[in-house]
């Protein structure tokens, strides 16, 4: 792409309503633009890291065995009348009359639904197990939406939702989709740390959430930094008895937050050299609530002795939207964002300091060329301004790696690398310079 012809209108002052970095930095690098409190339009660049981030939760959740599905985002109220949640879910759910006089509402979440999905075309265990998601637009009226898309009203969220004929099926359920999240926040360049958590309104009792180190979180969070090295992150777990392993040492003795009163265990057993206190934002929630739903909406099926039985069930949650935000507070200096490579809008930047220069032109479009056939995903920046400004705007959104070429390093067939993250430069030959940018 080329940004003279790409829309990413950069702000070099930050916002008076942006108190994060997450906030400031997406408006100024053109992400997103605010519509109503807690509402964003996303911008080209923004989408463009939300679809990747979706991606890769898609590719996880497949090699899960999980199926993808999409449903509506508005519901009827019906079942969850009959659920018993339409009433008892509070004020955040957003609920209005269609023309015909009849109770709808914007989906916070889907239970009820995927629960009467279920229903109408699954009557034996012999189709369990059963894991079906979605990644669909939310709503839920927050009372003082703030930080950007950290805390919005309208967000995007990856909500799946297994189905198993007994507790010791569903708890194994649980259990693979815990190990596939972390394995998930890995791929963007995070290492989630899980902790027990409430079940809320979702109901149930079992659940855990993934949260990621941030110095404007929600909670403090205290973790045992050996986790990050636990091989349930990066290796394929073979069997069963491996996974509940894994799964028993993470939810252990490795982490607790400040609102978790089960903290001896942690103090006990964690070494002191390897306790870490941090803050933490939440990027995923999942439960186990059994036969909440399945029971008063009558998902039954058939069981190995040909009794009807409900399924027991759960329901898990990555905030898609609320990862691009938690990305950038992660991953951030003073001069912006620094993307980690698998998820970045484009691969490479490409700088033109001269584009009146017919050497520069020349070999900063073969560049580009050779870039793009190579995959990389270039943006070049040909646009008509100071060096100054094209440095700023290159450091602001954040692209792993940023090639300059001008006409002292043109004579001698050099271009200067820079690393975002560490920030260092070296002046390469401009026929290797893409070979550099591969090798990583």
């Amino acid at each position: 792409m080329r940004w003279s012809r790409y829309f990413l209108p950069t702000m070099k002052d930050t916002p008076a309503e942006a108190q994060i970095a997450s906030h400031r930095y997406m408006l100024r690098a053109g992400m997103v633009r605010q519509n109503a409190a807690g509402i964003y339009t996303w911008l080209p660049m923004g989408l463009k890291v939300l679809s990747k981030i979706a991606d890769i939760v898609r590719d996880e959740q497949a090699r899960a065995g999980a199926n993808e599905v999409l449903m509506p985002t508005v519901q009827s109220a019906e079942l969850w009348q009959e659920s018993g949640r339409f009433d008892a879910y509070g004020p955040e759910m957003l609920r209005f009359e269609d023309r015909h006089g009849r109770t709808m509402l914007y989906g916070p979440t889907n239970e009820e639904m995927i629960t009467d999905i279920f229903k109408r075309d699954v009557q034996s265990y012999k189709n369990l197990p059963m894991n079906l998601y979605h990644i669909q637009w939310k709503f839920r009226d927050e009372v003082r939406p703030r930080f950007g898309v950290m805390r919005g009203r309208e967000f995007l969220m990856k909500d799946g939702y297994s189905f198993d004929v007994d507790k010791e099926a569903a708890e194994l359920a649980y259990k693979k989709v815990f190990i596939s999240y972390l394995r998930t926040f890995r791929r963007l360049g995070l290492t989630a740390i899980p902790m027990q958590a409430d079940t809320g309104p979702i109901g149930g009792d079992l659940s855990h959430e993934f949260l990621i180190q941030a110095e404007t979180g929600e909670s403090e969070v205290f973790f045992d930094s050996a986790i990050s090295g636990d091989r349930a992150f990066t290796e394929d777990l073979t069997s069963d008895a491996e996974l509940e392993a894994a799964f028993d040492r993470l939810t252990s003795a490795y982490a607790r937050t400040d609102e978790t009163h089960e903290s001896a265990l942690f103090d006990a057993q964690v070494p002191e050299d390897r306790k870490v206190v941090s803050r933490g934002v939440e990027v995923g929630h999942i439960f186990y609530f059994g036969t909440k739903y399945s029971e008063p909406l009558g998902a039954t099926v058939s069981n190995a002795d040909g009794q009807d039985v409900p399924v027991h069930m759960g329901s898990y949650g990555i905030g898609v939207s609320r990862l691009v935000g938690g990305i950038i507070e992660a991953n951030h200096d003073d001069d912006g964002i620094i993307w980690p490579s698998e998820i970045a809008p484009f691969g490479v930047g490409i700088i033109n300091l001269k584009t009146d220069d017919a050497a520069c032109n020349e070999a900063c479009d073969a560049l580009y060329a050779q870039a793009t056939a190579a995959g990389l995903d270039p943006l070049l920046d040909d646009r008509d301004m100071r060096p100054g400004g094209k440095f700023a705007d290159m450091e602001l959104i954040g692209l792993p790696w940023v090639i300059t070429i001008g006409p002292r390093g043109l004579k001698d067939g050099m271009a200067e690398l820079k690393n975002r993250r560490t920030g260092e430069k070296q002046d390469v030959a401009l026929a290797d310079v893409l070979a550099s940018v591969s090798a990583g």
